[in-house]
């Protein structure tokens, strides 16, 4: 309304107009109100008060200023009866090395071995120095028979594929690296060029695991048939990322067996589940390949 049309109004219509529009302005402030407090709220929410995934928090996970364990009573340290782990001397040391005096310390007279009447030992634990690479030379040898003259070629070991290859000792230790110590594969291949001398491709590495994934596979098998067919067990997922890409890793367990899976899908399940599989808010039912989810 301009300003011509508001001088023709009366001082009433004025004032119902003026109460109109602030009865307007206050509803419209108490939804921004109501709008603000909902997205500080959505910005407030974690994996720890919400149902939101652990891998949802990212940078802005909320520091645990207190331990869930509760106090024992004990003293801080080893208890009583524990083992330990203490560093203790050896009786058939590598190497001995004895040192002795040059001159006495009461008047200075010049010392030697064979004066030596007593010693007191201490000894330093360290690794020995790298070695170089133990190479192994396979030669098939080709015998001709005296009696008919066929010349029969002896077969190489199991696993001796290739005129140049690493052994299973170096697949061993790249395996217990990269899947137990869980080292990504350029800083194994640095590690492995520093402490052995062992200059490998990251392709050799990522061939390394699919190699013995392979023969793993029929354990994979029979464990992923034994926990599927359990009458109880408990299943869940979280999120990942392979390649940049999102990836979801499902695991199903039981009081002995865990079996875990990689999927592009969060809802996937693995071949004939059947039996009740439980986490915090889900259970399925006992109809194989069919889901059902209960809060």
């Amino acid at each position: 309304m301009d300003h011509a049309a508001l001088s023709q109004l009366s001082k009433d219509d004025l004032v119902a107009l003026l109460l109109a529009q602030e009865a307007r302005h206050t509803v419209a402030i108490a939804a921004l109100h109501a709008r603000i407090a909902e997205l500080e709220r959505r910005l407030g929410l974690n994996s720890g008060n919400s149902g939101k995934l652990p891998s949802s928090d990212g940078l802005k996970k909320p520091v645990r200023i207190f331990s869930l364990r509760e106090k024992s009573g004990k003293k801080t340290g080893g208890q009583q009866g524990h083992p330990g782990n203490t560093l203790r001397q050896t009786a058939t040391p590598d190497t001995t090395i004895d040192h002795f005096p040059e001159t006495c310390t009461g008047c200075g007279e010049a010392l030697n071995q064979a004066m030596a009447s007593d010693h007191a030992a201490r000894q330093v634990f360290d690794l020995p120095d790298p070695k170089p690479l133990l190479v192994t030379e396979h030669r098939a040898c080709t015998c001709r028979c005296q009696k008919c003259g066929t010349q029969t070629k002896a077969a190489f070991p199991e696993g001796v594929t290739a005129p140049a290859q690493y052994g299973p000792r170096i697949a061993r230790c790249v395996l217990y690296l990269q899947n137990h110590q869980l080292l990504p594969e350029k800083r194994l291949a640095m590690l492995m060029a520093d402490l052995f001398g062992v200059n490998l491709a990251t392709a050799t590495i990522a061939r390394f695991s699919q190699d013995y994934a392979a023969r793993c596979q029929a354990f994979v098998d029979t464990l992923r048939e034994q926990v599927a067919k359990a009458p109880v067990k408990h299943m869940d997922e979280t999120g990942f990322r392979i390649g940049g890409k999102t990836q979801w890793l499902h695991i199903a367990s039981t009081f002995l067996l865990t079996f875990y899976r990689v999927s592009s899908k969060r809802g996937s399940l693995m071949e004939n589940v059947c039996g009740v599989g439980a986490n915090q808010s889900c259970a399925i039912k006992r109809r194989p390949w069919v889901t059902a989810l209960a809060g």
